[in-house]
């Protein structure tokens, strides 16, 4: 229940390096970088809703830990994969549907902070979040 609430983003890491390895373009980059993400998770068992509201768009994901489904990034990019809780982190394990690519993401919570790690191709970046 560590990731419930609403956070904020509040600072990235590497993350332009990481959307540019993604195939994003520059100005969807840089407009990326200022998208003032929110996230609004809830946990109910093994099933999370994830609403995320930024300057592009809003939207819901809900989920369960362990069963696969498939997920549009904000530039249009088709992911299908899992989130599993390992020890008190989430990990999600996808695959790029146009290019069968791995992107793994994983979210904790450490020192009052929601950070959010991605590794796509060997670059690494995070996205640290602040709660509401």
């Amino acid at each position: 229940m560590a990731f419930d609430g609403t956070w904020k983003v509040d600072r990235n890491d590497n993350y332009d390096k990481f959307m540019e390895k993604m195939g994003i373009n520059v100005v969807k980059r840089k407009l990326a970088a200022h998208d003032n993400l929110k996230l609004t998770i809830t946990q109910e068992g093994n099933k999370f809703t994830v609403k995320e509201s930024s300057t592009f768009r809003t939207i819901e994901i809900v989920f369960e830990l362990g069963v696969n489904f498939t997920y549009s990034l904000a530039d249009g990019t088709e992911l299908s994969g899992t989130w599993n809780m390992e020890g008190n982190k989430l990990v999600g394990k996808f695959t790029r549907v146009d290019n069968g690519k791995e992107l793994l993401a994983v979210r904790e919570v450490s020192g009052g902070e929601l950070i959010n790690t991605y590794i796509y191709e060997g670059v690494e970046a995070k996205r640290f979040f602040k709660k509401e």
